[in-house]
């Protein structure tokens, strides 16, 4: 049967870097992969698919923090106009590149980049033992002891992608391969900025709680461990290093409150707004509440005229003009027949003889 070629894939044929689609690997939410010939060797092209035929959703808040430079490139960004779409298409793609790259620097297992078309990443084929496409987590039979030293490994890699800024923002058994020198993790379009996104702590304990649970169902023991807040408490007190001891237990530090040093602050600063000389909009205001106060004294230092009867002018006012009384609202009674002559007054007859 031949294989669709997609069109993303046919320039890297004219340009001499493809020499033959081998199969379909996979299709996830953002791309499609596909296993590749490319200058002698396998490897994987990555087709990104087109916005309209995504399904991932709150891409806005991995996108926090990702700087652009260029003003007017930023300004259609924010419109959502046509070509400030094709810009976050652009910024989406590349974002993956600049992140795998980081990453194989910093040591993490991830795939090579070897080169990033429009819409396509080529980059290295991740292989078992026989040299065939390695196996998704999600598809290996673990005993305890491969789910224990898994997810060791794996822990080391989200502190090494921690260290190096980023939080992977969509890491579960379904982003990372089995190869055979160990798991790889793949799918970085998402990474999030860990210092500049507000997002990233959220994102980053959910990242390692879908690793610890999933592979917990093989090693039950570490579905008791909490490297999430422990990672994430020393990265936030800047020890995170990437051999740090981790130990699997946290406890957050409980300190009390100065409670008399709040209350210091919050008197010297009332006392220097006191100090403080009033602005001209303080002064204007002031002066408008000192005339309502003014008439307010002079209204009710009025004395009421008395009218002709004695009483107040006010109550005298009252008396001319009551309040009107609400209507009340009569319901229709039902008639007892059909034909309603029942409870009905006689009408006179016209007829000449009656």
């Amino acid at each position: 049967m031949p294989i669709h070629i997609p069109d993303a894939l046919l320039p890297l044929f004219e340009q001499g870097l493809l020499e033959e689609v081998i199969r379909p690997l996979m299709s996830g939410k953002e791309a499609s992969v596909f296993l590749v010939r490319s200058r002698g060797m396998d490897c994987v092209a990555k087709v990104y698919k087109d916005a309209q035929h995504r399904t991932f959703r709150q891409r806005s808040a991995y996108a926090e923090g990702r700087q652009v430079r260029n003003s007017r490139e930023r300004r259609a960004m924010q419109k959502g106009s046509a070509y400030g779409k094709s810009l976050l298409e652009a910024t989406w793609q590349n974002a993956e590149v600049d992140a795998l790259m980081r990453l194989h620097d910093a040591g993490v297992r991830v795939p090579v980049p070897y080169h990033h078309a429009k819409n396509v990443l080529l980059m290295e084929l991740v292989a078992d033992a026989n040299g065939d496409p390695a196996p998704r987590l999600d598809d290996v039979e673990l005993d305890r002891e491969t789910a224990l030293l898994l997810h060791e490994i794996l822990i080391r890699d989200i502190v090494g992608m921690l260290c190096a800024g980023l939080v992977h923002g969509d890491l579960s058994q379904y982003n990372i391969l089995v190869a055979a020198d160990g798991p790889v993790i793949i799918d970085v379009p998402q990474a999030t900025d860990a210092a500049a996104n507000r997002n990233s702590e959220a994102i980053f304990l959910r990242d390692v709680k879908n690793v610890t649970n999933f592979l917990g169902r093989a090693a039950p023991e570490l579905l008791r461990t909490r490297y999430g807040p422990e990672i994430w408490d020393l990265f936030a007190r800047a020890e995170l290093r990437p051999d740090s001891p981790l130990t699997g237990r946290f406890a957050p530090k409980k300190k009390k409150v100065d409670t008399a040093g709040v209350l210091a602050e919050i008197q010297d600063a009332s006392e220097e707004a006191e100090r403080r000389p009033p602005s001209a909009y303080q002064l204007k205001k002031q002066r408008q509440a000192e005339a309502e106060r003014a008439a307010k004294a002079r209204e009710a230092a009025r004395p009421a005229k008395p009218s002709r009867d004695g009483r107040p002018e006010k109550a005298q006012d009252e008396a001319a003009n009551p309040a009107p009384k609400k209507k009340r609202r009569r319901r229709r009674s039902r008639r007892k027949n059909a034909g309603g002559a029942q409870g009905s007054k006689p009408q006179r007859s016209t007829h000449p003889g009656s």
